[in-house]
This record gives C-alpha cells, structure tokens and sequence, in this order.
C-alpha cells in the first residue's frame, strides 16, 4: 500500500485559515486589503472566498490569486473599504460587482444616471422591438460578408413604427430585392419613442462591437422611393 503524495490532485487539502492582511493577485493587479474588509458582506463570494472554507490558487509569490480582469476591482474594493461609488467606468464595475455578488453595490450603480437610464429607459424600450438583439447580430453578419474587396458594406434597414407601416414595406420589398440589397426590418414596436430612437440604438449597439457604422435615409438609384417610402435607411459600415 502506497502513501498518496498530500499535494497530489488526488488528496484534497484543508484550507488554510486566511491571515487577517490578505495580498491578492486579480488577473495581474496587486492589492493588499484586511480580511474584514473582504467578509464584508457576508453573502458575496469574496465573503465565501475568504471564509476558511475555500483553497484559492495562489501566484509565485503566495498571494491570493481571483482569475479576474483587475482593472476595475479597484472600485470594487473602495466600496468595501468606504462605501465610495465610481465616477467612471460604471458598467464595467457593475459587471464586476455582480460577479462578485456585492448585494449593495449592484443595487447603488443601478441607481446612478448613467445605468438607470440603460436599464430602465432604453433597454425597456429595446425589450418591446420584436427580435431587436437578432437584427443586430445580422446586420453585422451580412456587413461582413459583403466587406471583401471593399471598403464599406451597406445594409438597408427598414424602421416599421407602427402596423399601419407594414403595408409601406410589402409594397417596397420586391424593388429593392431586384436591386439586390439585403434589408433588415425592425418593428413595429408599442412605445412613444421615435424612428431617431431607434436607429439611435441600432448604431449605438454595433459600435459598442469596434464597428464603425453611419445611417442615413436610403435614396435608391432608380427613384422607386417616394416620400411614403421614408421608414427605408442606408446603414454603412466603414472598414478602413
């Protein structure tokens, strides 16, 4: 009978209890804090990290080691320190703040201007455009397809605001696909805001990926348009 090497994979190890300054490594970022600072609130999993029950990972040199982007933990830990809230970068610590499931701290973030008009504002209205994260993800994928050799690619993007629009549409579709352009419909949507609001978000949303988009009212070459035809826009993505 062969004795298990205690380091081995095979033979879980206790964990050790967590000194009272802990060093911690958050995917490169060095910070040193006090355990109670951590354990803070009780329920967030920096509080289960460090509560004696959990063997984290340690770097070269023995500190705590979260496989984490660091950058913004730094908001995260003033919080815990001081209850200060971030100025800047706000999505990006609400981000971190859920990970590490800080109760108050996604509460106080959601609450400031800048996410509670994305949450409560344009993210409820989005909510209401039928398939609107859909027409996203292809819009980009036709820009792409249609970007070799060439320095822009353009969409159509077809705004129905209303059901009455519909009609508008069926009535266009089939000269623009003999032009052969592809075209994208959103809507019709049950809220107040406008075309504007919408094409606001659309291009909000594909440069939020690195694309660099524009939009403009479609003017096609063989004058089928007429001003009854004004929910059709040129959405152009610019490559280099």
């Amino acid at each position: 009978m062969s004795l298990q090497d205690p380091e081995s994979p095979e033979t879980p190890s206790a964990a050790s209890p967590v000194p009272p300054v802990v060093h911690l490594n958050v995917g490169g970022h060095l910070f040193t804090t006090s355990l109670g600072t951590l354990r803070r609130h009780p329920g967030s999993a920096l509080s289960r990290m460090f509560g004696g029950q959990t063997q984290l990972p340690r770097d070269a040199q023995g500190r705590h080691f979260i496989d984490r982007d660091g950058g913004h933990f730094r908001a995260v830990l003033d919080f815990l320190r001081s209850d200060w809230l971030p100025k800047e970068h706000i999505l990006e610590v609400h981000k971190e703040a859920l990970f590490y499931d800080i109760k108050p701290l996604v509460k106080l973030l959601e609450e400031t201007p800048q996410m509670f008009g994305e949450l409560v504002g344009r993210q409820q209205f989005l909510s209401r455009v039928p398939h609107y994260r859909e027409n996203i993800e292809v819009l980009i994928h036709i820009a792409r397809a249609e970007a070799i050799a060439a320095r822009h690619s353009t969409v159509v993007v077809c705004v129905l605001q209303t059901e009455e629009d519909l009609g508008l549409y069926e009535n266009a579709i089939s000269s623009l696909e003999a032009d052969k352009e592809s075209v994208v419909t959103f809507g019709p949507w049950r809220a107040a805001l406008s075309t504007k609001d919408l094409l606001d978000c659309v291009q909000m949303d594909i440069e939020s990926q690195g694309y660099r988009v524009s939009i403009k009212p479609h003017a096609a070459d063989k004058g089928f348009l007429s001003r009854s035809y004004s929910c059709f826009y040129k959405l152009t993505f610019t490559w280099w």
